[in-house]
């Protein structure tokens, strides 16, 4: 049997209507699935934590995390909470996490979604996942950079042998178990980076380079950034796995996300070796918090990715089953259009929405 332990942290703005309706999801599969047991234990982190305390998760919340068997997350951080050098508090909970437990593999599939218009004018169809590479990159120096006298500021990028090489690793392994590329099932990796300009990405590619000669099965190719913001929009069915530093990752991700709906459909994992942090891609969304206006989906989604991670650690049939569920749940909910959010163009509110999926699992159950 297998029983899981799960640590929440609803956070900030739309996170906490999200988490309940994932929450509710969660239980419905679960409930299903005799061999499946999980408990969830909620946390207080993030920015408004940080208004009312001045710490935005605590050490308790961290060891928390740190025991359970995953971490799912709604959205943390507000835009104007900041810290005095002008970073956003989220950092506090999100980089800490992803930093300290080693999450060094950003994993963010993209699909085209039934009964969701997307952005493209062509008809190709969208199936494709980037891996972006988590502790390393530009954003490792977030609180190393330099600002001298508010006249000179500098970052530095930071690439490792070792990170880079355990994120390519992990692409390839993704790609071992995927269908290949839309355009004509060939299993291909591709590296996105600025190998041509800079060292620090010529670096990145040679490590990819290194594990690619190792597999056999799994092409590979290299695509410059800037192209591949081109080639997302134009062919995006030439995409099977796409791998990418930090910051190019951060970028062509949320691009990704907005071909095919939007981030309020994009779900995310972190991953490492021994730990996942699971949660939308998208933000907080102030502006319509508390509304119940917000759309589920990318929660949801991500709670799937949850369950089919720790399906995959644990050998967990169950756990796998459950993940299928609600993935399967929520695009029948998506295809039939009657109960989505505004922003999908329907006007079922958030809990709504979150009660047809459960409603769907309820009559497939």
């Amino acid at each position: 049997m297998g029983s899981y332990s799960i640590a929440a942290l609803p956070g900030d703005g739309i996170g906490p209507e999200i988490t309940d309706v994932a929450l509710r999801v969660l239980d419905r599969a679960a409930a299903d699935l005799p061999a499946l047991s999980v408990s969830v234990e909620s946390h207080d982190a993030g920015a408004e934590r940080w208004r009312r305390t001045g710490t935005a998760m605590t050490d308790e919340t961290f060891q928390a995390c740190e025991a359970a068997d995953a971490i799912l997350m709604g959205a943390i951080g507000l835009p104007d909470a900041r810290h005095p050098d002008g970073r956003e508090v989220n950092g506090d909970v999100i980089f800490r996490l992803r930093f300290a437990l080693d999450l060094f593999a950003g994993i963010r599939p993209v699909r085209s979604l039934p009964g969701v218009p997307t952005a493209l004018a062509g008809s190709a169809p969208v199936d494709y996942v980037v891996v972006r590479e988590n502790v390393e990159g530009l954003y490792a120096s977030r609180t190393g950079g330099t600002n001298v006298r508010g006249e000179v500021a500098t970052d530095t990028i930071v690439i490792t042998a070792k990170g880079t090489r355990k994120v390519a690793e992990m692409a390839f392994d993704l790609a071992e178990r995927r269908n290949g590329r839309p355009l004509d099932g060939r299993r291909m990796v591709t590296c996105v980076d600025k190998a041509n300009v800079l060292s620090s990405y010529a670096f990145f590619r040679s490590v990819f380079d290194e594990v690619a000669d190792e597999r056999r099965g799994v092409e590979r190719e290299h695509v410059y950034v800037d192209a591949m913001t081109a080639f997302q929009v134009q062919r995006p069915d030439h995409f099977d796995v796409v791998v990418a530093e930090n910051m190019f990752g951060d970028i062509i991700s949320d691009l990704a996300a907005a071909t095919v709906g939007g981030l309020g459909l994009a779900a995310s994992a972190d991953v490492g070796y021994e730990h996942g942090m699971f949660q939308p891609a998208h933000g907080s969304a102030p502006d319509i918090a508390g509304r119940d206006l917000a759309n589920p989906a990318a929660m949801v989604l991500s709670t799937a990715m949850m369950l089919d991670w720790l399906a995959r650690r644990h050998d967990d049939r169950a756990a796998a089953e459950a993940a299928a569920r609600i993935d399967a749940a929520t695009l029948r909910v998506l295809a039939k259009g009657e109960a989505v959010t505004p922003d999908l163009g329907g006007s079922a509110s958030c809990s709504a929405m979150g009660d047809a999926i459960v409603a769907e699992l309820a009559e497939t159950a």
